[in-house]
């Protein structure tokens, strides 16, 4: 089909059936991530290379994207391309994944690139919204650069009436040259922050933030909307849940973004892993 029929992906966009209303209208959201191997991230749990096999990774994302009560995916253009091709999107909301420059493992990691989809190329595609990882590092310069493109990547969305989910973390290079999330209630208060002053307005903007202790308090340092992510596959899937059923009743989180923890769950149970995160909605 993409060999022989390339037209085909923009015939496929053309035709799906969105959503209809703005996201979150009918309430709690349950969105599918799979935008990881665009920063060369392959790993899950244990396996470096989990997410190495394309086709593999479809046939998981079509599973979950078949259970009741998921709402939607986020992904790059070639994921989002392979389910408008395998009819696996219709009623579903499509989140566009925008900067994926910043390579896992890269000196220049933090200078996050935009270098996937652009606001008008989500609109054009009849997409719903974009999706933009913003690491701050106060310690490395490039940070300024990530920070005024994620602000005019905002201001572009929501030009288009588009979704703009920003995922914000604070962001350190340790002495082994790896940057690590600081995972830390004060370190998202001031993440969430930033984050929520970017761009011209904050009308379209919603947040995508983990899971950290305190997060009342994290919670309280915005009135955007947000949406829980899960991080890595997790070794206890039980409190995951735990974790996800108890920042779901704050006010301002209104569902969850999912990927490696649902998609290559403990005993590789997608559908059983995806019942029990809808469950917690």
């Amino acid at each position: 089909m993409r060999a022989a029929h390339p037209e085909a992906v923009a015939r496929a966009a053309a035709r799906r059936v969105r959503p209809s209303g703005p996201p979150g209208a009918s309430g709690p959201l349950m969105i599918i991530a799979a935008d990881h191997p665009a920063r060369g991230a392959l790993r899950a749990g244990s396996d470096p290379l989990a997410m190495a096999d394309r086709r593999d990774l479809l046939e998981r994302m079509c599973a979950a994207l078949a259970r009741p009560g998921v709402n939607g995916v986020l992904g790059t253009p070639d994921v989002l391309e392979d389910l408008l091709l395998l009819g696996a999107l219709d009623g579903k909301l499509a989140v566009g994944s925008m900067n994926r420059g910043g390579l896992a493992g890269a000196s220049f990691e933090i200078d996050d690139r935009f270098t996937a989809y652009s606001a008008p190329a989500i609109a054009g595609a009849g997409l719903d919204g974009g999706k933009m990882l913003l690491r701050v590092d106060p310690a490395d310069p490039a940070t300024a650069r990530t920070l005024e493109a994620c602000g005019h990547a905002v201001t572009d969305l929501a030009a288009h009436g588009l979704m703009a989910m920003v995922e914000p973390f604070m962001s350190v290079r340790g002495e082994d040259g790896r940057v690590r999330n600081e995972l830390t209630a004060e370190a998202m208060i001031r993440a969430i922050a930033i984050a929520s002053a970017l761009g011209a307005t904050s009308a379209r903007t919603w947040l995508k933030v983990p899971v950290v202790p305190d997060m009342e308090r994290v919670m309280a340092a915005s009135t955007l909307p947000a949406l829980l992510l899960g991080g890595e596959v997790s070794a206890d899937p039980d409190a995951a849940l735990a974790g996800w059923r108890k920042a779901l009743k704050l006010p301002t989180v209104r569902g969850l973004v999912i990927g490696r923890s649902l998609l290559y769950p403990p005993g590789g149970d997608v559908a059983a892993a995806v019942d029990a995160a809808v469950a917690a909605l």
